[in-house]
């Protein structure tokens, strides 16, 4: 606070009509408010905003404050209400936020459904197909890769690197894209 800040002589500046009189309040016990609400509220920009709206609160019910009185107190007073403000807005704002997302992921995954339900057989139908049409070694490649075999398990049972198992799988993939897009391309 400034050292020569004659709070009482403020007040009545602002009393008898000299509202710009207030901004020495703002600029006395800016620190005081700011430092309170930034206690709280991790983002400066709201800290900022509710600083300006508990001294625009002070403003308005200064003729609530009883002279004698710890003035930085009451000012506290007003940012700790402003503050609980915000984190019933805040609160209200996550509510209603998670109400909107359940809503959507119901919609959307409705829609998924209903337009995926038919093409998912004849999708799974038509790999089944392409699998069927892979070479032997491919096929079985393909197999442990579904039933979650490790490459080197693999690698082992063919008696191979697991570096020529990972090439033998990336080979399948690329005959199984070619093989669905015809099939696709087919319907």
């Amino acid at each position: 606070m400034a050292e020569f800040f004659d709070l009482d002589a403020v007040l009545d500046a602002v009393a008898g009509g000299n509202s710009a009189a207030f901004m020495q309040v703002v600029h006395a016990y800016g620190l005081v408010v700011r430092s309170y609400l930034g206690s709280q509220i991790w983002n400066a920009a709201d800290v900022d905003d509710l600083a300006q709206d508990t001294f625009i609160a002070a403003f308005r019910t200064l003729h609530t404050f009883r002279r004698g009185d710890d003035f930085a107190a009451w000012l506290r007073g007003i940012a700790r209400n402003k503050g609980l403000m915000y984190f019933r807005g805040a609160q209200r704002r996550v509510n209603a936020l998670e109400k909107f997302r359940a809503e959507i992921a119901v919609i959307v995954d409705e829609e998924l459904d209903s337009q995926s339900s038919g093409d998912r057989q004849e999708q799974i139908a038509a790999l089944l197909r392409c699998i069927s049409k892979l070479p032997e070694k491919l096929r079985r490649i393909v197999h442990s890769g579904l039933d979650g075999v490790k490459a080197a398990a693999v690698a082992q049972s063919f008696q191979t690197s697991t570096a020529a198992v990972y090439q033998l799988h990336y080979r399948a993939n690329q005959l199984l894209r070619d093989c669905m897009t015809r099939e696709v391309q087919d319907v």
